[in-house]
């Protein structure tokens, strides 16, 4: 992994452990809004900005064709998508990318309360990634 990659690795570190607070209290079985409120109330307390259901704009070649709403934006850097189900499987994190995609975000983090234990992905936008090497390479 580059440099680039572990950007945010403290801010994501921190949204993990509250998503592990909030799992070790309630465990596996209720529905994705209720995590949603508790992991809200743990960033809160732990002083970490987040907007909850944060509305973000989908551009397509500029021009804006929609919008969606992510679980979390945190700290303006990174965005939080919460699942509760058995498993993750390659869709959810296929969504997970599409939307960083979309939002042009470099890094996020899909969370699932579903599991006996919090399952968690860091995931990285890597057309942002290329995107950024490229304009810092041209400046050179």
């Amino acid at each position: 992994m580059t440099e680039k990659e572990y950007k945010h690795s403290d801010l994501t570190g921190k949204i993990i452990g509250a998503a592990m607070k909030v799992h070790s209290a309630l465990g596996n079985g209720f529905q994705e809004v209720i995590y949603q409120r508790a992991l809200d109330i743990e960033m809160k307390d732990q002083g970490l900005n987040a907007s909850r259901e944060h509305e973000m704009d989908i551009f397509y070649k500029g021009i804006k064709i929609g919008h969606r709403r992510v679980d979390f934006f945190v700290e303006e850097k990174v965005m939080v998508e919460i699942k509760a189900v058995s498993a993750l499987d390659d869709a959810h994190l296929a969504q997970a990318i599409n939307y960083l995609e979309a939002y042009n975000l470099e890094i996020g983090l899909l969370l699932n309360f579903g599991a006996k234990s919090l399952q968690y992905r860091r995931v990285i936008n890597s057309k942002h990634l290329r995107n950024q090497s490229a304009k810092s390479g041209n400046q050179q």
